[in-house]
């Protein structure tokens, strides 16, 4: 791999094309083994200057200037500071809700232009997501002036909290008698807590890419709590956080997540520690007895027992290690560079765990048991815990990012297939201001046959993932035309409609299906998704449906995850069992005669 060329998988690109869907799966799987999405060092250099910039230095720079301490270079003047912990926070709300920070640039799938966010919701006419149709006055699919102003008046009103200096309060007075600096002022909070929920209320999709579930609580705790509560509720938020992304990681899921990921590190660059990862490459590429060990003692023992640790340890040394264990953590997924790359959320969550835990240590006031209230203390863990629970339960009601299922693998995820020439029509949606991802790419001068092996790589990705296999047995078994179609990872894919994607596949379920299909107008057969829920954490099985963007869902049915993942990500033995428990009854119809449609086309193209 170089600094401006990557590691593209050694085919012949026309004749590779041309084969079967699972023999390009087969090769660009084993592809992603050693190599990952392949890219150039560039990319990732690219990301550590957006951080380092935007994030860390910007950041850092605003939040000590504007609060009297510092300077910003030196960590030892303002690392323990209050107010600049609060305006960190806050810094990284704005980043992440212009679209900066997580889901941006070319590993999210964003090319050309590299910025989703503000260049889709500053923009009437867009694609809009409502979370919950029974909310009045959310209606419809299409973004309104007033809904690009109630975006922008949520960006804005997060500045004047961030370079508006700390006042004093008596809270904090008492706590820390030589404060100087204060806190931000709550009043300053009032306007972005209200506009945090009003657009969450329109826009789930602005929500969730302003990752409200974790740092709206924080807001709140921020503008209503006195100083030591603040702390503690901060605490005890963080540490939800942790032990729910650690609980959702308990099954099969995960650890089909942790070897494709560590593949794609660049800071791994040695092909045998990839490799070490899988049970026996290039025969079978199961995670392998390594990748089980990172994914259930490296991930979701630390991320439980650490935080417990850290919440109720009153013993320096035992302190400082759980705090290294989960700075190390953080530092990890960062050097990973996650296909979803969130890494200012993953450096800001290192430098969290340092200021609460040691800034704040329980031996000096700051534990659980020093907040104001028993009653309060409950009050909040009680509240933090409710979405991670009932989306853990009913994984249909609550996005995987309230659930805190971060990284788990435990995905809702879709695959979409497009009759050929029919994912050209997606380039027609009105007000979109982007095209379809294999046309970015050629508009930056790739070849197409290039540009379109580039993005089969993110669908052999997903096949690595226990999902994926069920998502290809479901394609199989339906699309007799499978070889001759287009399929997309709608991951990456509903990227270039809505303007983000974390992994979460309720950003491109029905409601995102139907509202292009109101505007685009594909005729049946034409776009096939097949999607998936989350799996119950009490539960065996998926969820799926076939969805036929012209008629709807036309199937539903089940598959249980231990038939997914113990299969290879081509299913060289075919499909794996399926529970179809309902089908509309044109649907066959329907996709047979867009296959003997899209056969003559082929035929007719042939000379």
């Amino acid at each position: 791999m170089g600094f401006k060329t990557g590691d593209f998988p050694p085919v012949e690109q026309e004749e590779f094309l041309e084969k079967p869907l699972q023999e390009r799966l087969r090769t660009l799987a084993l592809h992603w083994v050693e190599y990952g999405f392949g890219s150039p060092k560039m990319i990732p250099a690219t990301y550590v200057v957006k951080v380092l910039f935007l994030h860390v230095l910007a950041g850092t720079a605003l939040a000590t200037w504007t609060s009297g301490v510092g300077p910003f270079w030196d960590v030892t003047h303002w690392w323990n500071e209050p107010v600049v912990y609060q305006k960190l926070v806050l810094w990284t709300v704005f980043l992440e809700t212009l679209g900066v920070a997580g889901s941006w640039g070319p590993i999210a799938g964003k090319f050309k232009p590299m910025t989703g966010g503000i260049l889709f919701w500053a923009r009437p006419g867009t694609i809009r997501l409502r979370p919950w149709k029974r909310v009045p006055f959310t209606g419809g699919d299409r973004r309104t002036a007033g809904d690009v102003l109630l975006y922008l008046a949520f960006l804005l009103s997060l500045l004047p909290a961030v370079v508006l200096p700390g006042v004093p309060t008596e809270s904090l007075t008492q706590a820390l008698p030589d404060n100087t600096s204060g806190l931000v002022r709550p009043a300053l909070l009032i306007a972005p807590i209200v506009l945090y929920a009003l657009n969450g209320l329109r826009d789930k999709t602005i929500f969730l890419a302003a990752r409200g579930e974790q740092y709206l609580p924080a807001l709140v705790f921020f503008a209503v709590l006195p100083f030591t509560d603040m702390i503690l509720a901060a605490k005890l938020l963080i540490c939800m956080v942790w032990i729910g992304a650690g609980v959702s990681k308990f099954g099969l899921h995960f650890t089909n997540v942790v070897s494709p990921m560590v593949s794609n590190s660049p800071c791994i660059p040695s092909k045998r520690i990839k490799r070490l990862h899988y049970r026996d490459f290039p025969r079978d590429i199961r995670p392998s007895k390594v990748a089980t060990f990172m994914a259930h003692v490296g991930g979701s023992t630390v991320e439980i027992v650490t935080p417990l640790v850290l919440l109720f340890s009153t013993n320096r040394w035992l302190t400082l290690v759980g705090v290294a264990l989960m700075v190390v953590f953080h530092l990890f997924i960062t050097s990973t560079f996650p296909l979803a790359v969130p890494l200012e959320w993953n450096l800001l969550f290192a430098y969290l765990s340092i200021f609460l835990f040691l800034g704040f240590p329980a031996w000096d006031g700051y534990g659980v048991g020093d907040m104001s209230s028993p009653l309060l203390a409950a009050g909040i863990a009680a509240g933090l815990a409710f979405f991670p629970v009932l989306g853990n339960l009913r994984p249909d009601l609550v996005s995987f990012l309230p659930s805190m299922r971060q990284y788990a693998g435990n995905w809702a995820s879709a695959l979409w297939a497009f009759a050929p020439g029919a994912e050209e029509k997606l380039n027609s949606l009105p007000h979109r201001p982007t095209q379809n991802q294999v046309d970015q790419l050629q508009a930056m001068g790739y070849p197409a046959a290039v540009a379109e092996i580039t993005m089969q790589q993110t669908i052999a990705w997903r096949s690595m993932h226990s999902q994926g296999r069920g998502l290809f047995s479901v394609l199989l078994k339906n699309l007799p035309d499978l070889d001759e179609r287009t399929v997309r990872e709608a991951e990456f894919a509903c990227n270039s409609l809505i303007g983000f994607n974390f992994g979460d596949g309720h950003l491109h379920n029905i409601d995102l299906i139907n509202a292009v299909q109101a505007r685009v107008g594909f005729t049946p057969g034409e776009w096939i998704v097949v999607w998936v829920e989350s799996q119950p954490i009490h539960r065996g099985t998926q969820h799926y449906q076939v969805i036929d963007a012209a008629l709807g869902v036309i199937e539903r049915g089940t598959w249980r995850v231990a038939d997914a993942v113990k299969e290879q990500p081509w299913l060289p033995n075919g499909p794996i069992p399926l529970d179809v428990t309902w089908t509309r009854e044109d649907a066959t119809h329907a996709t047979h005669e867009t296959h003997d449609e899209a056969h003559e086309t082929v035929e007719s193209r042939t000379p």
